[in-house]
Order: structure tokens, then C-alpha cells, then sequence
């Protein structure tokens, strides 16, 4: 698609006034030149906030081209991959940025992975080179006799800080005890990295749109996980898109501040907070462990934010604390969501209290990721995921592949220039994951309402069969959380030899006095009685990723 050439498509007459149908893909830059382009312009603009600290997109910079010199006088060359396993942390835009002006590609891998998960990506995808920090170096050793990594960088969480950071690492090492692990074989501390890199000094490399920036592994929350294989097209492309949609409500914002709690590894905050911000001069504040809410909350007392970024998990944490109310969100003009289904009674809390809707958005790591989201001038929280993006086309279909009628629910099939060019290595799996006409089939069940916004009734794999009629988990669970007296809560199916499968609700409770029966009870007045859960249980806590999204499956193997 180009700007020429804008399909009519029925939600096109729902976008805000100065969004175009369409981007030009024709004139899309590599994610390389978006980041020169932005340095050059915002050199001394604040770029990335890191516990208390903040570095310019010049410092990044000087940091990034190091690295960069470095890699590329160990013999790496165009194409080869490097492993990221960080979480946010300063060293992490610089080892991005460095990586991908080397001509390299980056592998994003979580800092949580099990020695088993890590071997298994790092083979995948053939990385030789890994950035570590330093507290999850113990799961590299673990792995490293089992894969073909060369080298080990190992970062410290104060790396790139000043003196700031070298208290901050102190305090990481004698208070909290960890222990940097140089006697792994070939490894090396960033700062060594950063000396050598920067007498090496970096060479430029002609990089195309068509060269592979990523290597995003899917979560292999529903199978082994795959590396959807992202060229610099595609996340430009999608860079474009959430600038055509975004840009104009961003661009009357003096400042902007993003609150980048979501890890950059992840795709969501990858490329909506690492690279959109990058692209407008806007500074990231870098939450490094946003499961400490309150040190969370701490962090936001003390910074001036526009924008803010999270997952449902996340909003209703933060929500539920004592100590919210004690932030200023007077500056923050939008908060957006997305990774998983926000549920309204978070949304409604959030707007209490923030006095900010929560904007929805919709997407994959096969994506790059963003497919549909919500006008950023939406008043209240809608419950859907919003329009398709500019020169983004979505098909819901049936079992067969056959469209189905607006209104009806079926797979959310997605055709546009951010979506991948196929899994890495797998073109069993590719082929698999795409329809004859080139629409990628992302596994989760949609319907079109009445004015085109696309709401998400839930995973595929995640449907529930009672008896014959097909129950969506999500559903379940937006009515269950209406409840006052519940914090979280997961359904699942589990097995029952009268209706083949039974609805089961995991429940995490607010109010300590609350039952089974009362919120049974409760579920009775809005679901029909096959979609009341047969199974209530309580826990303290529920399975979830490092994003925050909940494990299903992982409650289903233990049904």
C-alpha cells in the first residue's frame, strides 16, 4: 500500500481527522536511519531515565557507536545475530542502538528464562554473542556449555550512570550480593566493551530494509517458542503506523516523557516506547523491576510524565496501592495498553484515579506488533482494541478460511507492511501461520461491531468447549472482576466427563471474606448457566510471564 491508494475499508470513516488511511512504505527509512536522524536532531534532548539519571540521545549515542566498534572488531559481520538479556536498564538502548548500526541483528531474550529456554533461543537463532546483566549471568553459565556463544558480555545495572552508578552497582554487589561472574569463559564487563568499542570505532554498514533487525521470539506461552523474524521494514513500517495515528496528539505535548515500565525486550514496549520515542525525540523512564510497586510508585513521584504504557496486570497493581493517589499524573496525557485483555473494572479505577482513559491497542511479535488500537482522543475506556491501523487490512474468518459476516466472531487475520516475513527457520511453521492470500492468522477469535472497532473475544486455543457450546475465558473473566471483592482472576477449562470440559475460575481475592457461592452467585446474573464456573479456587497468586500476562496453560496442566 502507498498513500495514493487508500482501499475502502468501512473503519477508514472512523478515523480521527488527521489520520491518513494509509502510510507510504515507499519512503520508510531503516531503523538505523531513524535513530541518526533523531540524535541529529535531538542531540541534547533527555533520551533514557534510569534510576534518577538521565542521559541525552548524544550519550546514548557515543555509548551505542562503541559498542557497535566493538563487535564489529571481534569479527562480527552484517546479519549476524546478538543476544540482548537485560531488563531496563541504561546499557540496553545503547546495546540495541550499537547492534543494529553494526549491521547485526538483535535477539531479544528474557532476563527470567531458565537455563533450558535460553539454550534453546540462543541455538534457534544462532546468536554467538550475548549482553547479559549480571544477576541473570548464572543462568548464561549454565547454558553457555550447551550452545555456540564466542562471547559473554556481562552489564551491571549501574553501567552508563557516572558516579551514580557506581554506588548503584556497590549496593548490588555487597548489599544485595551479587556477584559478577568474570570467570565465565570469554566474557567481558561492558565497560571493557565501551573502551575497546570506542578506539575500534565503528564502520559504517549498508543496511536495507529487507536486512533482519530482530529476531522476536514468540512467548511460547502456547507451544515452543518461534522467532518471528522482523526486518527493518516491518518495524519502521509499524513505527510509521503508530505515528500516523499518534503523532498529531504527541506532537502539541512539550516534553513527552513515556513511563516504560513493560520490558524493552518485549515487543509492545520494544517498538511503542525503545523506537516510537526515539523516532520523536521523547524520552523513556525506565523501570527496571516494575513488579516493585512500590519503589514503582517511589519513581513516579519523582518525574514529570505525558505518557504512560502498561498491561492490565500492571494498571490494576498500581491501582490497588495505598500510595497511588500521592502521583501527579496532571501531565500525562494518555496511558495506552496492550499485551493482554484489559478488563473495564481496571480501566474504570485508572480513570478514577489518573483522570486518563486507558487506550487499548492490539497486537503481536509477529506483528511488530501493533494491528489495531483505539482513538488516542477516546474519552472513556471502550472494551475493544480499536481500528486497524493505517495500510493495515483485518479479516475475521471461520474454520475454512471464509470471512465471516460483520458482527459475527472469527480469527483475526491480519495482511500489512509490518507483519513478519516468517519464522525463523520454520517454514513449516510460516506456512502454517498464513492464508493462500497472505494473511496472517494470529490465533485469536474477533468480531467487528457495529462501528468497526474490533473487539477481542479471546485465544483460540484458549476456548472452552461445555457440552457443545464454545465459552471465551475472557468474557468470564470481565464479569468475575466486576466483583469488589476480587484483585485478579484466570479462567480456564479443565476436564469433566459430563460436559467434556468445565469452567474453572482461578481467583485471587481483595476481600479475604469472600466465598465460592457469593461470587457464583454474582456470576449467575450476568452469564447463562453453562458459563457459570464449576470450579472456584483461591490462591495467593497467579502464574504469570515477565510481561505480566497470565499463564493459562500453566493453570490447566495443574487441573
Amino acid at each position: 500500500m502507498s498513500t495514493t491508494a487508500a482501499p475502502a475499508y468501512p473503519w477508514l470513516e472512523h478515523y480521527p481527522e488527521p489520520v491518513p488511511p494509509t502510510i507510504d512504505v515507499a519512503k520508510l527509512p531503516t531503523l538505523v536511519k531513524i535513530w541518526e536522524e533523531s540524535v541529529r536532531l535531538n542531540g541534547s534532548r533527555p533520551a533514557y531515565i534510569s534510576f534518577g539519571k538521565t542521559l541525552t540521545f548524544d550519550e546514548i549515542n557515543v555509548a551505542a557507536r562503541s559498542i557497535g566498534g566493538w563487535l564489529q572488531a571481534q569479527g562480527y559481520r552484517k546479519g549476524d545475530r546478538v543476544a540482548l538479556m537485560m531488563p531496563n536498564v541504561m546499557a540496553y538502548p545503547a546495546a540495541l542502538f550499537g547492534v543494529l548500526m553494526a549491521g547485526l541483528t538483535v535477539v531479544n531474550v528474557n532476563p527470567l528464562y531458565t537455563a533450558r529456554e535460553l539454550t534453546h533461543q540462543i541455538n534457534d537463532s544462532g546468536a554467538e554473542v550475548i549482553f547479559a546483566l549480571e544477576n541473570f549471568a548464572h543462568v548464561v553459565a549454565e547454558a553457555l556449555p550447551h550452545t555456540n556463544v564466542k562471547k559473554v558480555v556481562v552489564v551491571s545495572p549501574g553501567d552508563l550512570l557516572g558516579f551514580k552508578g557506581k554506588i548503584i552497582n556497590f549496593v548490588a554487589r555487597h548489599i544485595k550480593k551479587v556477584v559478577p561472574p568474570y570467570h565465565l569463559n570469554a566474557s567481558v564487563p561492558l565497560a571493557e566493551v565501551l573502551r575497546v568499542g570506542a578506539m575500534a570505532k565503528l564502520r559504517d554498514v549498508e543496511v536495507g530494509l529487507d536486512d533482519i533487525a530482530f529476531l522476536q521470539y514468540t512467548g511460547g506461552t502456547t507451544g515452543v517458542s518461534k522467532g518471528a523474524t522482523l526486518t527493518h521494514r516491518n518495524v519502521s513500517a509499524n513505527i510509521a503506523q503508530c505515528d500516523a495515528w499518534l503523532g498529531w496528539k504527541v506532537a502539541s505535548v512539550p516534553d513527552n516523557v513515556m513511563v516504560t515500565a513493560l520490558p524493552l525486550y518485549h515487543i509492545f514496549a520494544l517498538t511503542c516506547c525503545c523506537l516510537y520515542m526515539a523516532k520523536i525525540g521523547a524520552a523513556c523512564l525506565l523501570i527496571a523491576n516494575p513488579r516493585d510497586i512500590p519503589g514503582f510508585i517511589k519513581t513516579l513521584r519523582g518525574v514529570r510524565f505525558t505518557m504512560f504504557s502498561g498491561v492490565n496486570t500492571l494498571y490494576n497493581a498500581l491501582a490497588n496501592h495505598p500510595d497511588i493517589r500521592s502521583v501527579d499524573f496532571s501531565s500525562m496525557k494518555f496511558s495506552i495498553a496492550g499485551g493482554m485483555a484489559t478488563q473495564s473494572a481496571v480501566a474504570k479505577n485508572w480513570k478514577t484515579i489518573t483522570g486518563c482513559a486507558i487506550i487499548e491497542g492490539y497486537g503481536l511479535s509477529e506483528t511488530s506488533p501493533v494491528l489495531c488500537v483505539n482513538r488516542v482522543d477516546l474519552p472513556e475506556f471502550s472494551g475493544t482494541i480499536g481500528y486497524p491501523m493505517p495500510s493495515t487490512e483485518i479479516s475475521l474468518r471461520d474454520g475454512e478460511g471464509n470471512e465471516v459476516p460483520a458482527g459475527s466472531p472469527g480469527e483475526i487475520c491480519a495482511r500489512g507492511p509490518q507483519v513478519m516475513v516468517g519464522y525463523w527457520n520454520r517454514p513449516d511453521e510460516t506456512a502454517k501461520a498464513m492464508t493462500p492470500d497472505g494473511f496472517f492468522r494470529t490465533g485469536d477469535v474477533g468480531v467487528f461491531l457495529p462501528d468497526w472497532t474490533v473487539k477481542v473475544v479471546d485465544r483460540l486455543k484458549d476456548m472452552i468447549l461445555v457440552s457443545g457450546f464454545n465459552v471465551y475465558p475472557n468474557e468470564i473473566e470481565e464479569v468475575i472482576t466486576q466483583h469488589p471483592g476480587v484483585l485478579e482472576v484466570a479462567v480456564v477449562g479443565v476436564p469433566d466427563p459430563q460436559s467434556t470440559e468445565a469452567v474453572a475460575a482461578y481467583v485471587v481475592r481483595k476481600d479475604p471474606g469472600l466465598t465460592a457461592e457469593v461470587l457464583r452467585e454474582h456470576c449467575r446474573s450476568s452469564l447463562t448457566p453453562y458459563k457459570v464456573p464449576k470450579v472456584i479456587q483461591f490462591r495467593e497468586s497467579l502464574p504469570k510471564t515477565n510481561v505480566g500476562k497470565v499463564l493459562r496453560r500453566e493453570l490447566r496442566t495443574q487441573a
